[in-house]
C-alpha cells in the first residue's frame, strides 16, 4: 500500500501562510494521506512512515482546522480514531468507545495540560491534583470483555467504535486470564490494555522467520499486531505475545475510585501491569518521572514511545469528560524522534506564495529516522539568531513535530573559525522588493516572519496574487480559475493584473493564439474575453480587495474606500503617511487620518502604507487603472432596523444568494458573521438550517425566516 501524497508545493508552506483555497486542498490531501496511514497501521500492521512523521501530519491537519474551522466536519479525521476494522474478522461494537490520546511533545505542553485540568475544575493553581504516570507501550490496543469473571470477547480498537473479533487468538496469550480471580470482580467489565512483544522475543522470532525464508518484521509493534490478527489462532499461539492491562471500558461497578487503584485491582485479578506506573502530585513530578523512564528506555525489555499521564481520581475524570477523539483527563507525552548530526552547508531563503521569507538549511545528506535528509527548516530569522546558526556549523537535526526536519542545536566546539553570524536579507531574493517585519505599534511586538512587500510584482507570489485578483469576491472573472491562471502564467501570457485586460488585444497579434492552445477553442476563448471585458468596471472596494494588500480583506477594503472614495486618494494618503518612529513618535496627520477610520488599526494601516511605498506596486496599480475603471461603492443606509447588528445567515436561502444576502445586510449597516455567538443580534434561517440554528436557540438569539427578513428591512 502506498499513501497518497499532498501537493509538494504546499508541504513546506506554514499553516499561517496558507490561503483558504490552499488550506482546503491541503486539508483534503492530508486527510487522504492520514487515512491511508491509519489503514496501513491499524489494519495491515505495516506502517508507511515513522511515528514522528505521522504525528507531524496529524498536527498540521489539526492546525489547518484550527485556522480554518469551516473545514472541520463530522467526517474530519480529527474526530476519528484508528481505522475501520478489517473485513477478515467479525465485528465487535465497543460499549464504551476506545479513544486515542492527545499528544504533548514539550515540557511546557505538559505544564499547560495540568493547568488546563485545574482551570476546568475551577481549582486554584496551588491546589493539588494527583495524576498517574506510566510508560506508553508501543503495541496493539485490545479490549477484553469479562462476564461473571469469564473472558467472553476480545476485540481490537478498530475505528474506536467497533473493532475486530480476535477472541480465539487472545485466548492463546499467557498474560491474559480466562477467568478472573480475586476481590471486587464486577459482573461485567471490559479490561483494556496493550498486546506487545518483548525485544528479545522479537529478535528470536525474526531469526526463525528468516531461517524459514518467511516474512521478517520491521519492529516489535508490527510483529505483535501481525501475530494477533491471524486468521489461524495456532499461528498466534506460536508467537510470544504479552499483555499489560492499564484501562477499562464498560464496567458494572468499580473496585476502586482512582486510576492507580483500578490498575492495582487488575493485578489482583491476575493481569500483568506495568511496575513503572506511579502517582504524582504536580507537573514537576510528572516530568521527573518522564526523564527517569526516558533514561531507562533503551534497557527496558519492551518498546515504548512516551509516557502517559492521567488524572488519578475517577470522579474528576468523569467531570472532565471528553473532547472530540480524546479524554480531557489524559495526555501522551511523546519521546523526541531520532536525531542525527551533520554539516550545514548553506542557508537558502525561500519566498512563499504570501511573501513570507523562510530560511532553509541545506545539509550534508544524513539518515534520520530511516530517511535521508538534505534540508531542514530554520523557521525564521529570530530562530537563526537564537540558536546562532552559521554556515559551516555542525548541527543536530531531528524529524519531530514538523513536516520537514528541523535544526535542533549547533555543536559549538566543532564551529569553523571562519564561520560568521548569518545576515538575514532585508530585500526579497525573488524580486528585490523590501522585506519587512510587521510591528505592533502599541506593544512593540515584532512579527517573527519577514515578508516581501512586492506582492504584485514578486514572481514567487504572482500566481497566488493573480488567483486572488480574479476570485469571486474580487474581480470575479468567470472562466479564469486556478488552473487557467497557472497555465497563463506558465505560458507567459499573464504576469501582472493589467495583463489580464490586454490579453485579447495581444492574442489577436500573437502567432500562437489562445484558441489554438491545448484545452481551448474559439468559443471558450471568446467567452473568456467577454468575461474579462465585463469586469473593466468594478466597485472600488473590490478593486482594493483584489490588490491583495496584507490584512485588507473585504471588510477593511470597504472601510478604507468609504473614507477615501478613490484609489488615487487612498494611494495619496498612504504616501503622505509616516509610520510612528523616533522622528514621528505618533506618525503624522495622514497616519492619524487613516487610524481614525472605524475598524482600521495600526497593523492594517502599516500594511497599506508599506504596500504603496513600494514603487513597483504603484506601477502595477497605475497600469491596472489604465485598463479598469473603479466604480463608487454602494452607499450604506444611514438608518435601518438592522444597522449595527451582527447577522448570521444559515440554511438554504430561496430568494437570494448568500453573497446577495451579505451585500444587502452590509448596505443596511449590519455586519455579517459566519458563526453564531453571544454577540449575534439576529439569525436568518432557511430550510435545512442545522447547528447554527440550534446554537442560536440555545443562546436565546432571535431567529427569523427569509420572508421575515424582507419584511424587517423593507
Amino acid at each position: 500500500m502506498t499513501a497518497p501524497q499532498m501537493p509538494a508545493a504546499l508541504r513546506h508552506v506554514p499553516v499561517a501562510d496558507l490561503s483558504a483555497a490552499d488550506a482546503g486542498a491541503e486539508h483534503a490531501a492530508l486527510g487522504a494521506e492520514i487515512a491511508a496511514h491509519d489503514a496501513a497501521y491499524y489494519r495491515e500492521d505495516a506502517p508507511l512512515v515513522s511515528d514522528a512523521e505521522y504525528d507531524a501530519l496529524r498536527q498540521r491537519y489539526e492546525a489547518i482546522e484550527a485556522r480554518f474551522p469551516e473545514l472541520k466536519s463530522e467526517d474530519s479525521l480529527s474526530q476519528k480514531v484508528g481505522a475501520a476494522p478489517s473485513e477478515k474478522f467479525g465485528k465487535v461494537v465497543h460499549g464504551v468507545p476506545m479513544l486515542s490520546l492527545a499528544n504533548a511533545f514539550a515540557d511546557a505542553e505538559v505544564e499547560e495540560f495540568v493547568a488546563r485540568v485545574k482551570r476546568f475544575l475551577n481549582l486554584a493553581a496551588e491546589d493539588e491534583v494527583a495524576f498517574t504516570s506510566e510508560p506508553k507501550i508501543d503495541g496493539l490496543s485490545c479490549s477484553l470483555r469479562y462476564v461473571d469473571g469469564r473472558l467472553t470477547v476480545a476485540a481490537t480498537r478498530g475505528d474506536g467504535s467497533q473493532g475486530e473479533d480476535v477472541t480465539a487468538n487472545v485466548r492463546t496469550i499467557a498474560d491474559i486470564p480466562h477467568q478472573l480471580a480475586g476481590r471486587g470482580v464486577p459482573d461485567i467489565i471490559d479490561v483494556r490494555g496493550e498486546v506487545y512483544m518483548a525485544k528479545a522475543d522479537f529478535e528470536a522470532l525474526n531469526a526463525r522467520q528468516e531461517a524459514a525464508q518467511e516474512k521478517v518484521f520491521a519492529n516489535p509493534r508490527n510483529a505483535a499486531a501481525g501475530s494477533l490478527r491471524q486468521l489461524d489462532p495456532s499461528i498466534t499461539a506460536a508467537r510470544p505475545l504479552k499483555f499489560f492491562a492499564y484501562a477499562w471500558g464498560e464496567a458494572s461497578s468499580h473496585p476502586a475510585e482512582t486510576q492507580l487503584g483500578m490498575v492495582e485491582a487488575f493485578a489482583g485479578w491476575g493481569f500483568a501491569t506495568n511496575p513503572l506506573m506511579i502517582r504524582a502530585a504536580s507537573a514537576a513530578e510528572l516530568l521527573a518521572h518522564y526523564r527517569k523512564i526516558e533514561a531507562q528506555r533503551a534497557t527496558l525489555p519492551y518498546d515504548i514511545d512516551g509516557v502517559v499521564y492521567k488524572v488519578d481520581r475517577l470522579d474528576l475524570q468523569r467531570r472532565l469528560g471528553f473532547v472530540s477523539r480524546s479524554p480531557r483527563w489524559a495526555i501522551a507525552h511523546k519521546f523526541p524522534a531520532e536525531q542525527a548530526t551533520t554539516v550545514l552547508e548553506d542557508i537558502e531563503i525561500q519566498v512563499g506564495r504570501t511573501g513570507a521569507l523562510t530560511p532553509v538549511a541545506r545539509l550534508l545528506p544524513v539518515t534520520v529516522g530511516g530517511v535521508v535528509v538534505s534540508s531542514a527548516t530554520l523557521h525564521n530569522e529570530d530562530e537563526i539568531a537564537r540558536k546562532d546558526v552559521r554556515i559551516g556549523d555542525t548541527v543536530v537535526v531531528q524529524r519531530a513535530g514538523d513536516v520537514i526536519p528541523q535544526v535542533v542545536r549547533v555543536i559549538l566546539e566543532k564551529r569553523p573559525d571562519a564561520a560568521a553570524p548569518y545576515d538575514f536579507p532585508h530585500l526579497c531574493p525573488a524580486c528585490g522588493s523590501h522585506a519587512v517585519r510587521e510591528a505592533d505599534i502599541k506593544t512593540g511586538k515584532v512579527d517573527a516572519v519577514r515578508r516581501c512587500t512586492g506582492g504584485l510584482i514578486c514572481p514567487a507570489q504572482m500566481v497566488e496574487r493573480l488567483r486572488h485578483f480574479v476570485s469571486r469576491n474580487a474581480f470575479d472573472i468567470e472562466g479564469l480559475g486556478e488552473k487557467q491562471v497557472r497555465a497563463f502564467y506558465d505560458w507567459g501570457l499573464i504576469a501582472s493584473p493589467a495583463d489580464i485586460f490586454t490579453l485579447e488585444e495581444r492574442n489577436a497579434r500573437s502567432l500562437q493564439r489562445l484558441e489554438n492552445r491545448d484545452g481551448w477553442g474559439k468559443t471558450s476563448a471568446a467567452n473568456l474575453f467577454a468575461a474579462i471585458a465585463g469586469r473593466r468596471t468594478v466597485a472600488v472596494d473590490r478593486f482594493v480587495f483584489a490588490l491583495g494588500i496584507r490584512h485588507v480583506g473585504e471588510t477593511n477594503a470597504k472601510r478604507l474606500m468609504r473614507h477615501y472614495g478613490t484609489v488615487e486618494a487612498l494611494e495619496a494618503g498612504a504616501m503622505a503617511a509616516v509610520i510612528p518612529g523616533e522622528d514621528h513618535p505618533k506618525g503624522n496627520e495622514a497616519w492619524q487620518e487613516m487610524l481614525a477610520i472605524d475598524g482600521i488599526g495600526d497593523v492594517v494601516a502599516e500594511a497599506v502604507i508599506e504596500f504603496f511605498h513600494e514603487p513597483r506596486n504603484r506601477e502595477v496599480v497605475a497600469a491596472l487603472l489604465a485598463q479598469v475603471r473603479p466604480a463608487p461603492m454602494e452607499q450604506v443606509a444611514a438608518e435601518s432596523p438592522v444597522a449595527g447588528q451582527t447577522i448570521v445567515f444559515t440554511g438554504s436561502l430561496e430568494k437570494m444568494t448568500r453573497d446577495e444576502a451579505k451585500a444587502m445586510a452590509e448596505r443596511l449597516g449590519a455586519k455579517v458573521a459566519g458563526s453564531v455567538s453571544a454577540k449575534t443580534g439576529l439569525v436568518v434561517a432557511g430550510p435545512g438550517a442545522g447547528s447554527k440554528l440550534e446554537k442560536a436557540q440555545a443562546l436565546g438569539v432571535k431567529v427569523i425566516t427569509e420572508d421575515e427578513w424582507f419584511e424587517l428591512v423593507g
